[in-house]
């Protein structure tokens, strides 16, 4: 039953014609913009429908302004016998509301004007533009003229007035090598000397109402005027169907350009394509969507943007569009309402400008050498050559003769291949030079196709299909192979649909963090960007809703037998991390496949036939297309036997649905997914039958609710994500955000508020709409204030100063570091509120209908924006990293020995986890210093100390403070110890290990000039003192829990992907870390010292290292595991004691333990320890070390620490040959 319904849905749903309307005569199109100074042949009418057949069907409701619009973008055209009058063929899509689509495919030509009113109407028009002319010639204050159109260009005795016509078909599929062979033989049958073999009735008749649609894997042949046609259409098991030439996107754009446009449309960027030529809008935008498989492009898609329509380009969300370009103006004259997420792409010249941080393709340079290897096999250059004709695919080499001949025509620029040159790639030399040696390449350039297959359809049109498959094989092969075990992290619903539909906005479909933690690293920049675009969340969500191969839909189940395949192959398991590069396989039988259909010819059309016409009727008139009887027209046949089987029209509604699911992916399901997720229908397209300012008016606040709603759901997204990480760092639950995840957040959140700063500028100024709202504030603060104050927030609050950022040159990257820079001293929402408050520069700047000038919306946005105070983002540090911050130190001495005799010179070293700064002096009057260099990252540590000049060189030091003052971030870095010669461990410097300090409201303002007064940090002092019972004792199973606590943050930190991990030096020498743990080993049950006389760890193991070395030892008989263990303990202690650093002897301590957990010895270094004699000496016997069960216990626990490379900070090892 599915074929034969299948077959009676028709070839073509309409016949059009539109034109030039002798009855209404010449009507201005102010619509399209074009200006009046232009000579009137220069100038455009408006064009009208002049007739269309049948005059409605059912399954597709015939839209006239529509089609007026989209078959003559640009309105009627006037030519006289001097012009150039060449037909030219496009085509276009109109989108329906519910999301189905019809394909038009039009052919423009030029008719001679036979009424005499128009031809008068032309010359009064000339002689009204050429007195404008003579008036604008002689004012006295007009210079040399520019450019004058010549004078009388026409004239009504002399010349020949020709205006422009369009013959359409409407198509349900894409046919568009079929249906331009049909428009072309039916023109060519007007204008040929001879008339055609029928009226033109009778074929047009026969491809509206005879001619079916092919059945899926099927190919079908019909009688054109004057050669057959054939369409083929591919099964259901292999790609979908898609007829425009790739070849000719590739030699418009070449490979690299191609893939950097590949990569803005699959990460939702707005795409604006730009050329003088329709169809060359058409196919670049066709191609890339198409690319896309198994995705689907989910946002605004108009190729083909007309005139009336160009206030579209203003939307703020993602968008594909085509916009005309006359071939004059170049990209600097073209005013753009928003530019800092467009890709633009200069079709004509060969040029894409990308927007900025786009990330690249994963294996990418695999990929453009596979897509070249396919290229050169077809004899086209990898480069592109901006030399194919307009959908005419020639799949040949490129010739010289053929770029001088285009560069004449005007459509090659100076230098075509100015954006990327891929010319003196040595790969591409390579292959060509492979493909010369093995002669895969036919005299032409084209693969050369078995001798004995006889083709049905013409050679280049089995190419253009051959060379189309190849190509789109390769790239469906990216995203199986990276997509290969996508459905292990889809989180399916135990929902009821509707239930899921209603919730869908709250719920996560698919688990990112797992899918990128198994991604080889140089793909996350991408990938995690694309995990969060409306296209990925689209296609997940339409596979949670089909729970079997039934329910699937065409392209998910091409996209999942693929996969299937794959995995058989590999059989690779989830969690391998793997970035080797695998070609595709499966060419050969999508090649194969074709060619059988186009040999073999599976279905043949009834012929055209004689009409019942009437006498005189289908009279043919060379060079004029005639008016068609629309009596003969209006209707289908009912006699034939394929009419027989379709005759209920509600057959035809289904079959037509039926064929819209394969086409266009959409089924029911679809269409609720697209309910759930879109932000209102209107939004997607723009309404072409409607123009009204109401209308227009209903769009924008459609586009100002769906702003909104996006600015909810990121900041909940990032708030949730976020906390959900912060609360793992406290002990709660299982993270899921990566350090790229987080950045891509963010450049997202840029993103939406560019495009909400860009929605109703009144005029576009720079690149960055938001930017340019900032220099406007300040410029206007500035003029308000009196001399000598500036405005508010000038000073690294509101604006950051130039100098600081001076690696940022573009107006969008400055917009960007303002934005992370904000959010990061969690003062976004504060600021942008400063910005709207000023009302009459929003005035100023905005029309009514913007986003911003929607009073209740600006709020709940703002409010939305405010939630992000309550988490810590490094946006701004961590994405910054070269430019030069100011930062604040204040070493903060004890209160009760502040130290005011203290006489030594201090000095201080700040290190970070991007770079270290060298000693600097701290002034001893003040403890304060100020200084500026390149961005260290989050604060780690810092190394203080001083000379130990002068009579009293002992220092009291409570804490360190340092402020960052861009970021106004400020960490502390706790001490509690003394610096200086026999007091405390002896030591002149101290490493210490510091936290970032949460600003309470209260004291917020005031951290922006000196950090406060901060309490005595709760530090355990690492000495024994006369009164041991001044500090609690902890028991055995205390230090084991600490020991236990300590490891395991290290083993976390290690567990979390690396751009996510926090300071290893917290976690080895900060409060309660790895250091303080096994001191608290060695201090349980030392033997307590003489009264005034501290005895110190550091002096434990340096009596250990000597009965090591000592020669009794060495010639006891031990084994080798024994002798290797103590010569490392001994080599390491020599090493750290040799040390030039005043470290003292905790700092040794310290040093040695991290080294140790550095080269996993720590473990066998408390095995030999806990069987030292001196142990025995110095230990009580109830101490740990002594106890052989909580020893082997601990060595178990340190052994853990073997399974990760720890790498530590250069200040944490100065010193240290090792």
């Amino acid at each position: 039953m599915m074929s034969s319904s299948f077959s009676s849905c028709r070839f073509a749903d309409y016949f059009v014609v539109c034109g030039l309307d002798t009855d209404t005569g010449l009507e201005p199109d102010e619509l399209s913009g074009e200006n009046f100074e232009q000579s009137p042949l220069r100038r455009t009418f408006k064009s009208k429908v002049l007739a269309h057949y049948p005059e409605n069907v059912e399954w597709s409701p015939f839209d006239q302004d529509a089609v007026g619009m989209l078959c003559m973008p640009k309105g009627l055209s006037f030519r006289t016998q001097a012009d150039p009058r060449e037909p030219q063929f496009h085509s276009f899509i109109i989108t329906r509301e519910d999301g189905s689509r019809s394909y038009g495919f039009a052919l423009t030509f030029y008719e001679e004007v036979t009424s005499k009113q128009i031809c008068s109407a032309m010359q009064t028009l000339y002689h009204m533009h050429n007195a404008e002319q003579y008036d604008i010639l002689h004012m006295p204050s007009a210079g040399p003229p520019a450019s004058l159109q010549r004078f009388n260009s026409y004239d009504i005795t002399r010349d020949t007035l020709y205006v422009s016509k369009c013959i359409c078909l409407l198509a349900p599929m894409a046919f568009q090598q079929a249906c331009r062979k049909v428009l072309e033989q039916l023109h060519q049958a007007i204008t040929s000397s001879q008339p055609p073999p029928l009226p033109l009735e009778s074929y047009i008749f026969n491809v509206l109402y005879e001619v079916p649609l092919p059945p899926a894997g099927r190919s079908l042949k019909f009688s054109g005027v004057y050669s057959p046609v054939v369409c083929q259409r591919p099964s259901t098991s292999e790609l979908p169907l898609f007829d425009f030439p790739l070849s000719d996107v590739f030699q418009l754009l070449g490979v690299e350009n191609v893939l950097q446009l590949f990569t803005c449309a699959l990460l939702e960027f707005q795409i604006l394509l730009y050329s003088q030529h329709y169809q060359r809008l058409m196919t670049v935008a066709e191609s890339i969507t198409a690319l896309m498989f198994p995705f689907q492009w989910q946002h605004v898609y108009v190729p083909i943007l007309p005139a009336s329509l160009q206030h579209f380009l203003d939307a703020p969300v993602p968008y594909l569009m085509g916009l005309h370009s006359n071939g004059q103006d170049d990209r600097s004259k073209l005013e753009l309402p928003q530019e800092a997420n467009l890709c633009f792409v200069d079709i004509d010249n060969h040029f894409i400008e990308l927007p900025e941080d786009l990330p690249q393709f994963p294996s990418k340079l695999e990929f453009v050498q596979e897509i070249s290897e396919a290229l050169l096999a077809f004899g086209i250059p990898p480069e592109g050559s901006s030399c194919c004709g307009d959908g005419v695919p020639k799949l040949t080499g490129f010739r010289s003769c053929d770029e001088v001949s285009d560069r004449r025509n005007g459509n090659l620029a100076g230098s075509p291949f100015n954006s990327f040159r891929l010319k003196d790639n040595e790969t591409i030399a390579r292959l060509q030079a492979l493909v010369k040696r093995t002669g895969v390449v036919g005299q032409l350039g084209c693969p050369l196709i078995a001798a004995h297959q006889k083709v049905q359809c013409e050679e280049d049109e089995l190419q253009t299909h051959l060379l189309n498959v190849r190509l789109r094989e390769i790239f469906a092969n990216r995203f199986t192979q990276m997509f290969a075990d996508y459905e292990v992290f889809v989180i399916q619903s135990n929902q009821d649909k509707d239930s899921w539909f209603s919730n869908r906005d709250q719920m996560q479909n698919f688990d990112k963090a797992s899918f990128l933690s198994d991604q080889p690293e140089p793909y996350l920049p991408f990938l995690s960007r694309f995990l969060e675009t409306q296209t990925f969340a689209s296609f997940i969500d339409s596979k949670i809703l089909c729970h079997d191969d039934e329910d699937k839909e065409h392209t998910l189940q091409v996209f999942d037998t693929r996969v299937d395949k794959v995995r058989m192959l590999n059989v690779r398991t989830p969690t391998l991390r793997t970035s080797m590069y695998q070609k595709c396989t499966n060419i050969d039988e999508s090649e194969k496949a074709i060619e059988m259909r186009v040999s073999k010819i599976d279905h043949t059309a009834l012929h055209p036939h004689l009409l019942d016409m009437k006498i005189g009727q289908g009279r043919y008139e060379p060079g004029f297309f005639p008016r068609l009887q629309s009596d003969v027209l209006s209707s289908g046949p009912t006699g034939n036997k394929w009419a027989k089987r379709s005759t209920a029209a509600h057959w035809r509604l289904r079959d037509k649905q039926r064929q819209h699911v394969e086409q266009l992916y959409l089924d029911n399901e679809q269409k609720h997914i697209q309910e759930a997720r879109s932000l209102g229908a209107s939004i997607r397209q723009p309404n072409l039958s409607n123009l009204s300012p109401s209308v227009i008016a209903q769009t924008n606040w459609k586009f100002v609710e769906g702003l909104l709603k996006e600015c909810r759901n990121k900041t909940k997204r990032m708030l949730v994500e976020k906390m959900g990480r912060e609360a793992v760092e406290l002990g709660h639950g299982e993270g899921s955000i990566t350090g790229v995840e987080e950045n891509t957040l963010i450049a997202s959140l840029c993103d939406l508020l560019e495009r909400i700063w860009s929605h109703g500028l009144q005029v576009k100024q720079g690149k960055s709409a938001l930017w340019s709202h900032l220099l406007h504030y300040q410029e206007s603060k500035e003029k308000d204030t009196p001399a000598g104050l500036s405005p508010p927030g000038k000073n690294g609050t509101f604006a950051f100063g130039g100098k600081n950022i001076g690696e940022i040159k573009t107006d969008v990257g400055k917009a960007r570091a303002w934005v992370r820079l904000s959010m990061e001293k969690k003062l976004l929402s504060r600021h942008l509120k400063q910005l709207l408050s000023d009302e009459e520069l929003t005035k100023k700047l905005y029309k009514r209908y913007a986003f911003l000038r929607c009073d209740d919306e600006k709020e709940q946005f703002l409010y939305h924006l405010l939630s992000f105070n309550a988490v810590d983002y490094f946006c701004f540090t961590s994405v910054f990293t070269t430019v030069l911050i100011p930062y604040h130190v204040v070493v903060i001495p004890s209160k009760k020995l502040g130290g005011s005799m203290f006489t030594a010179n201090p000095w201080i070293c700040i290190s970070g986890e991007l770079s270290e700064t060298v000693v600097l002096q701290v002034p001893k009057n003040s403890l304060e210093i100020t200084f500026e260099c390149q961005n260290l990252g989050k604060l780690t540590t810092v190394q203080v100390g001083h000379d130990n000049s002068g009579l009293y060189a002992k220092w009291l030091v409570e804490c360190v403070m340092v402020r960052n003052e861009v970021t106004g971030h400020t960490y502390k870095f706790p001490c509690g110890r003394w610096l200086g010669k026999g007091v405390d461990d002896g030591s002149l410097e101290r490493i210490l290990v510091g936290e970032l300090v949460t600003p309470t409201s209260e004291n917020e303002e005031r951290l922006c000039r000196t950090p406060p007064m901060q309490q005595s940090p709760s530090m355990i002092r690492r000495l024994v003192t006369i009164s041991p019972s001044s500090k609690p004792k902890l028991n055995t199973g205390q230090i084991q829990e600490a020991v236990g606590e300590a490891i395991n943050g290290i083993v976390k930190h290690f567990h979390k992907p690396e751009k996510e991990r926090s300071s290893l030096s917290l976690l080895l020498c900060g409060e309660y870390g790895l250091v303080w743990a096994l001191e608290q080993v060695f201090l349980h049950g030392f033997r307590t010292p003489r009264l005034f006389k501290n005895v110190f760890i550091w002096d434990f193991l340096e009596r250990a290292q000597a009965h090591f070395e000592s020669p009794e030892q060495r010639e006891l008989e031990q084994d080798e595991n024994w002798h290797t263990r103590a010569h490392d303990f001994c080599r390491f202690m020599r090493a750290v004691n040799s040390t030039p650093r005043n470290i003292g002897k905790d700092g040794k301590f310290q040093m040695l333990v991290c080294l140790g957990a550095r080269d996993h010895l720590l473990h066998h270094w408390i095995a030999l320890l806990s069987e030292c004699p001196i142990t025995v000496q110095m230990y009580e016997d109830t101490a740990m070390i002594k106890d052989r069960v909580l020893v082997n216990s601990l060595i178990r626990v340190l052994q853990t620490l073997q399974d990760f490379n720890i790498t530590l900070e250069a200040s944490l090892t100065k010193g240290i040959g090792i």
